[in-house]
């Protein structure tokens, strides 16, 4: 249990506490006492419309229950008339820019992927903010771009015949990167600047330059024989490193040691769907780890074989330039930090003995370490510009937009920050939210930074909203159905049409398997041909890969070309993705899809309740690494929910699945010295427990959200590991 300092009507958790009192609050700009009663009427203030608008959710789903049911067969027509008179569907306002000022480039006027990382792992956040820049060598030596035929095999040491096959691809694209007046890169010998210009020696010996001579933006060493060359392409940099003596050089006849590219120009630093934070003990570690981010003095020990070394934030990048001047370049990502939805509480802090809505907690407290920014306190500065950004998920619709943008301007009263400091990123997860998006945005309008798709979220919402309508299709078939991609396109239009182009990002989700590079290439490059100027990735050197996309398209000038009519748009993402009114699955394709979802929801929850691990490579049901979160296990239960509450399935056939894949999922993790099978005792497994309500009470949980059941489940099982 929580011991507590007692602050008015506030509990303050004893160690959330000491760490506010002796590592933030000071030379924060304000008076400890007078924080803490400002947090306390802010809280007074803003619980009861918090409530008030879960509440409102619980209504409008009730509603559409009822409708559901009585209208098994409706005409869209019909339909939104019914969302509009429930106030489900709201009018648009008026066309509007939106109005966010003092935004950093990284987000504004540059386009370049995104990582989303846990804030609990000091290593992972770490390595985050550091992919600003990355090994494009490395990257694709690692990766499966190159295959492993004719000895090109992967191996602990250096692969000669590997590493030629890497350069063969680089290469290639530095013809895309850094074009030249004739000829390729491919094959060329040398790289000389002279005259401020830069000349190449290409493979007959001729010599050319550059198409756009102001590509060239800096070097180090010297000018007659330089280490490394910048180079600048669509907003975005990279570097041409040489060193005859690297065995990275040894298959390059130019002695190019690496390209290293501008790679996670932002990352979102999450305290919701990737962490398992559940009382005061996860939220200070969450608060300590963004606080050292802000500060600069994170750092994590690395194991390496019996070498252990620290690993910290990169400092900025500096050249030469052709003038005899310096050229700096920010060496990390910008950080955004995700806060909580609306939903949940935590007991850290309790008002009026209660616990408090987790998303004000994390508002007032992310936004109190950040002001350390804005006051110059860290070794590195974040935002250049003197901005906070904080993503917001997990909002239904306009009227939660408000209120987020009520929760920050009181944030910045009690916090003595300008108005607008604190920006908002969007999160489009819910289908409230994606019928209302201009309306959503223009909530936001003097503070939105960021608005993002989420396939996983969005159609885990998408089923628990008409869960009593009917039987929804397999989940691959659901991604092809006409909701998805007018959804996806609805969102960019909505935000290029409401001036966010050159003020804010406009995103796209998530590529969910980290192993599988090429493919990747193959198909991430859509994100940024739909007018998208940034994209999730699920690693450092998927954001060096993806970010030759953004090398290869220009986002900005092709926003210019595309399509923004969005007529018949609303009616497409209203299009609920149901079986077929004639099709009648199979027993084996309703077999493997039940697999399929039960081993996907067991293999993740046994990590997060048992090991508090809340984003990881979890094995799917063939083996094959994907990055899951909440969002892959709220779309997975609801998905089993409704089929059976439409008998697809049988009760007796889900829980003959759960044994079967518990049993799959126990030996995939057999060589976790960390890990707790659930076979052993079944029956008192609380992972096992937590993965049976989540699925056979999954049309009560709100708005399918799958954090109330993983909370209550991880605590029972952190209280018993306290008393082993």
């Amino acid at each position: 249990m929580n011991n507590y300092i007692k602050l008015g009507n506030l509990q303050v958790a004893q160690q959330l506490h000491a760490f506010l009192s002796h590592e933030v609050l000071p030379n924060s700009g304000l008076n400890e006492s007078l924080f803490w009663q400002g947090f306390e009427n802010l809280l007074a203030e803003l619980i009861p419309e918090n409530k008030r608008l879960l509440n409102k959710r619980d209504e409008l789903q009730g509603q559409i229950d009822n409708y559901c049911v009585s209208h098994k067969t409706t005409s869209l027509t019909d339909y939104k008339q019914f969302l509009t008179e429930i106030g489900y569907l709201l009018p648009g306002p008026e066309n509007f820019s939106i109005a966010t000022e003092n935004v950093d480039p990284e987000i504004a006027t540059m386009a370049g992927p995104q990582l989303v990382v846990p804030i609990n792992n000091a290593r992972f956040a770490i390595n985050a903010a550091n992919a600003r820049w990355g090994s494009l060598y490395d990257a694709v030596y690692g990766s499966d771009i190159i295959d492993q035929e004719d000895g090109k095999l992967k191996s602990k040491g250096f692969n000669p015949l590997r590493g030629k096959a890497v350069v063969q691809y680089v290469r290639h694209w530095l013809d895309t990167l850094l074009p030249l007046q004739t000829g390729s890169h491919t094959g060329s010998t040398q790289y000389d600047i002279s005259s401020g210009a830069l000349i190449v020696t290409l493979a007959d010996g001729s010599t050319t330059a550059l198409q756009n001579p102001k590509q060239l933006k800096g070097f180090d060493g010297t000018i007659q024989k330089p280490s490394l060359v910048l180079f600048e392409h669509n907003n975005l940099h990279f570097e041409m490193v040489f060193d005859g003596d690297s065995q990275n050089a040894s298959g390059d006849v130019a002695n190019i040691k690496d390209i290293i590219v501008e790679a996670a120009l932002t990352t979102i630093m999450d305290c919701e769907d990737s962490v398992a934070a559940v009382d005061a003990e996860d939220k200070t570690l969450v608060y300590k780890n963004w606080l050292g981010l802000i500060l600069g003095d994170l750092s994590a020990e690395i194991q390496q074989g019996s070498t252990t070394f620290s690993r910290k934030l990169n400092p900025d990048r500096n050249y030469h330039d052709l003038n005899g001047g310096q050229v700096s370049l920010m060496g990390r990502s910008l950080m955004f930090i995700r806060n909580v939805g609306h939903l949940m509480t935590n007991d850290a802090i309790l008002y009026a003995g209660a616990p408090i809505p987790e998303g004000l907690m994390d508002a007032v407290i992310t936004s109190l370490i950040a002001k350390h920014d804005l006051l110059d306190h860290g070794q590195f500065k974040n935002s250049q510009a003197g901005s906070i950004y904080i993503v917001k998920p997990k909002m239904h619709g306009p009227e939660e937009v408000a209120f987020s943008d009520k929760i920050f301007a009181r944030v910045e009263n009690l916090l003595e920050l300008p108005a607008n400091t604190i920006k908002m990123g969007i999160m489009d997860e819910e289908r409230r939210t994606s019928v209302n998006l201009k309306a959503c945005i223009f909530a936001a309008k003097d503070r939105a930074v960021f608005i993002n798709t989420g396939f996983l979220d969005r159609t885990g919402d998408e089923i628990h909203t008409s869960m009593l309508l009917g039987a929804f299709a397999p989940k691959a078939e659901i991604k092809t159905r006409p909701w998805l991609m007018a959804y996806e396109k609805f969102n960019v239009i909505n935000g290029i049409q409401t001036g966010m182009s050159g003020k804010a990002q406009i995103g796209k989700g998530m590529w969910p398997i980290p192993d599988e590079m090429a493919n990747m290439m193959k198909a991430k490059l859509g994100h940024v041909q739909s007018g998208a100027n940034t994209a999730w990735v699920p690693s450092p050197t998927a954001a060096a890969l993806h970010a030759l996309h953004y090398h290869q398209l220009d986002v900005f000038t092709l926003r210019e070309q595309l399509n923004l009519r969005s007529e018949g748009m609303l009616d497409a993402i209203l299009d609920i993705p149901l079986l077929n009114k004639d099709e009648v699955l199979d027993k084996t394709t309703i077999q493997q899809e039940l697999d399929n979802n039960v081993q996907g929801i067991l293999g993740y929850v046994v990590r997060w309740i048992n090991q508090g691990i809340g984003c990881s490579k979890v094995p799917d049901i063939n083996n094959v690494g994907l990055m899951e979160d909440r969002a892959t296990l709220r779309i997975s239960s609801q998905h089993i929910a409704n089929w059976l509450e439409h008998n697809i399935i049988s009760k007796e056939q889900v829980s003959a699945s759960m044994l079967k894949m518990a049993a799959l999922v126990d030996q995939q993790n057999a060589n976790d010295p960390d890990y707790i099978t659930m076979t052993d005792d079944i029956e008192n497994s609380i992972a096992f427990d937590a993965a049976k309500e989540l699925i056979f009470k999954g049309k009560e949980q709100p708005n399918g959200y799958t954090e109330p059941v993983l909370h209550a489940k991880r605590i029972v099982m952190k209280r018993s590991l306290k008393t082993l």
